[in-house]
């Protein structure tokens, strides 16, 4: 909602969905202690009351849980004994009158309760349907309902922090600020273009482009967080790298506390990329276990060592192995040219044993990244490992001078997209602005910036956007 020209604008979806009731479990599949069976839509209560027969005969209070017996209505059979509740529109999770049925977690139970919803007159809910219809009554706007599918998909603390951040609304917020800075240039074009024969102070070219350079400046934040959001919620890739027996393998194994990978004397024995992952601090390690970087005649060991560089090049991180037992050979070189400017952690491994090389020798063969002296078989080290590889995490992920707005991440390509469209016409209308040209051509580029911006949020969006994005929810959510 804005106000322009003396009117109020009222920004609403170009889209409507139908006036039904649908239905779902809002809980995981399979065996659990107790599952939820939800009702959106204007037949909730009437159906919950057709299918659920309270203990005690007074009427359903909202948002109290209420012990009862499911039913079929065909029936009469008595299917569970659950809990129920009832949420009244529009202070409800979709806007809509909402129902829960707390059942006992069978997934036989659960299809039964279902079917006599359906039986009733509900429908079953389309993925993502509850948060869409939430979006379209206004109970959340659109990138907090993306930040709901974010929550179901973390998997490391820094992910379900940024997530709750976007859900609280922080990103929305921000999102509004650059816009309504945006509106507010262009009110000063529309001041020149509807009282340019007036006696009015008006900003110059030079000072709205001044005022756009600035605006170009604080949306380039945002929109360049997308690196760092998107490590975040996918976890940082890193690669293990290093020639045949340097110890990856048993590095690997350390890490995630389990034998993952075969470990042996012989070298080559890995002959593929090996992938887990594991929780470091805050963050999510995606690691790669990979062939031993080697000249072979081998046709299989060829294709494994190509598949490490391959790994290498596309790694957020990389974990150089240097066996510090053994004199440096033309490997261990290539391991290290693979480590130029990249982050990651150089490993020295086996101290434990006489040493053939020291980080000095690294040093002067041109390493640049941090270096650990370890011994992979120390099961006591692993504290320091884990460690260090978070600090390394920390340092690639987090701004080396964060600011409130620094903290801000986007993780989704949809908003680095609509944040790359808001800089191209931002730019483009501080280069009409310094030509001169008349405000009725700046004041294009600069509402199609509001538009971008807005289509963030969901104040610009269409029916195949919305497809795209609630598509890929769990049903009942």
């Amino acid at each position: 909602r804005e106000t322009h020209r003396g009117f109020h604008i009222q920004y609403v979806p170009l889209f409507m969905y139908l006036l039904d009731t649908i239905v779902a479990p809002a809980t995981a599949p399979g065996l659990g202690a107790v599952a939820i069976v939800r009702l959106s839509g204007p037949r909730a209560f009437e159906i919950l009351d057709s299918i659920f027969r309270p203990a005690h005969s007074a009427a359903m209070t909202p948002r109290v849980m209420r012990l009862g017996d499911v039913v079929d209505p065909a029936t009469g059979a008595r299917i569970d004994r659950a809990l129920a509740v009832v949420m009244p529109h529009p202070a409800s999770l979709t806007g809509e009158d909402v129902a829960e049925i707390q059942c006992h977690g069978g997934p036989f139970v659960v299809r039964r309760i279902v079917a006599i919803a359906l039986e009733a007159g509900a429908r079953v809910a389309e993925p993502g349907e509850f948060t869409r219809r939430a979006f379209l009554n206004g109970r959340m706007d659109l990138a907090e309902a993306e930040a709901v599918a974010d929550i179901v998909a973390a998997r490391s603390d820094s992910a379900l922090a940024n997530a709750l951040s976007q859900l609280s609304g922080a990103l929305s917020q921000r999102v509004a600020e650059l816009r309504s800075q945006v509106i507010a240039i262009r009110a000063h074009l529309e001041v020149e273009i509807d009282f340019s024969d007036e006696d009015i102070r008006l900003p110059s070219r030079r000072e709205v482009a001044a005022e756009i350079e600035r605006l170009i400046a604080d949306v380039a934040v945002l929109h360049d967080s997308f690196a760092r959001g998107l490590l975040m919620r996918d976890g940082v890739r890193a690669t293990i790298v290093g020639k045949p027996n340097a110890g990856k393998s048993s590095l690997l194994n350390l890490l995630l506390g389990a034998d993952r990978a075969i470990v042996t004397a012989i070298a080559g024995t890995t002959r593929d990329v090996i992938e887990d992952s594991v929780q470091l601090g805050p963050y999510a390690l995606v690691l790669n276990d990979t062939a031993g970087v080697r000249e072979s005649t081998d046709d299989v060991e060829r294709i494994g060592i190509e598949r490490t560089l391959r790994s290498a090049r596309e790694a957020d991180l990389l974990i150089a192995m240097f066996d510090s037992s053994r004199p440096l050979e033309p490997s261990d070189l290539d391991v290290i040219r693979l480590t130029t400017n990249r982050s990651g952690l150089a490993i020295l491994n086996k101290r434990d044993l006489p040493a053939a090389i020291t980080s000095a020798d690294l040093r002067e063969q041109g390493l640049k990244i941090p270096i650990l002296p370890f011994s992979a078989i120390n099961l006591d080290e692993a504290v320091t490992l884990r460690a260090e590889l978070t600090k390394a995490i920390a340092a690639l992920i987090n701004p080396s001078r964060p600011t409130s707005n620094d903290q801000i991440a986007i993780s989704r390509e949809r908003h680095r997209d609509a944040l790359a469209m808001a800089l191209e016409a931002l730019k483009n209308a501080r280069t009409s602005a310094l030509s001169l040209m008349p405000p009725e051509i700046v004041a294009v580029d600069i509402m199609a910036a509001a538009s971008a911006l807005g289509s963030i949020t969901g104040e610009v969006s269409g029916e195949d956007v919305l497809d795209a994005i609630f598509r890929d929810f769990c049903i009942g959510k």
